[in-house]
């Protein structure tokens, strides 16, 4: 039987009375002690068990977390859980290494505290154009217009996408249809295109109930969009070099 979870947003909105279950299909690809030694986390929000649950909250324990501005009050006392506002940026060493991180705008469940980052550093260097090579994870968001904005400032080397056209139900009007919270494959390839990134890395579209899109139809989607060339797929526990 798949495990479920009851998971109640903490958000102060009108999601903060209700109560989403999650059903989950698979076991993580690698337990917590085959985990390589981790420094630090970003962390898109901590209130929803698809992101972090149980075992994940231990993986926190002392380790240098950044997360929104919600979600560092809710893991404290943690000294080393750094909240950031959408577009903020933030210089940091992590293992001897300097680091630039930038929180990204989302869009996901009303109300509800997300964020997506890039990340660049001393390493990463220049490309052609002048801007600093940089990765990005969106988080978990459906499209929305202000991420255009990103090419205008970092050149992407891969953008990592968490997909699966999930969806949730509108809490504020039950008899509505639900409400997408992710992106779909669709959407996904128009933002990969607008930022001009260089490869797309899809993620977090397995394995729960409440993805609507998954590895076969998005094969399928990035196929018609032409990009499946530009597309890095991961498997669970196993090293892939992106670039």
């Amino acid at each position: 039987m798949a495990p479920t979870f009851n998971v109640t947003d903490i958000a102060e909105s009108s999601w903060s009375k209700e109560v989403a279950t999650l059903t989950v299909t698979d076991d993580p690809a690698l337990k917590l002690d085959q985990l390589p030694v981790i420094d630090a986390v970003l962390l898109s929000h901590e209130d929803h068990f698809d992101n972090l649950d149980d075992f994940g909250r231990q993986l926190l324990h002392g380790r240098l977390v950044f997360t929104t501005m919600d979600g560092a009050k809710n893991l404290a006392p943690r000294p080393a859980a750094q909240g950031m506002k959408p577009w903020e940026t933030i210089e940091t060493t992590i293992a001897g290494k300097k680091f630039t991180l930038i929180a990204t705008p989302t869009q996901h469940i009303p109300g509800n505290e997300c964020t997506g980052f890039i990340v660049t550093g001393e390493d990463f260097g220049y490309s052609r154009d002048g801007l600093l090579n940089a990765i990005y994870f969106t988080g978990d968001t459906v499209y929305i217009e202000e991420l255009k904005e990103i090419r205008n400032r970092y050149h992407i080397k891969a953008a990592v996408m968490n997909l699966g056209n999930a969806h949730a139900p509108n809490f504020a009007d039950l008899s509505a249809p639900q409400i997408q919270i992710t992106m779909d494959g669709k959407s996904a390839a128009r933002l990969f295109r607008e930022i001009k990134a260089d490869v797309l890395v899809p993620m977090h579209y397995e394995s729960w109930g409440h993805f609507t899109q998954f590895g076969a139809e998005l094969r399928q989607v990035f196929k018609e969009e032409a990009i499946s060339d530009k597309i890095c797929w991961l498997k669970g526990g196993e090293k892939i070099s992106v670039f």
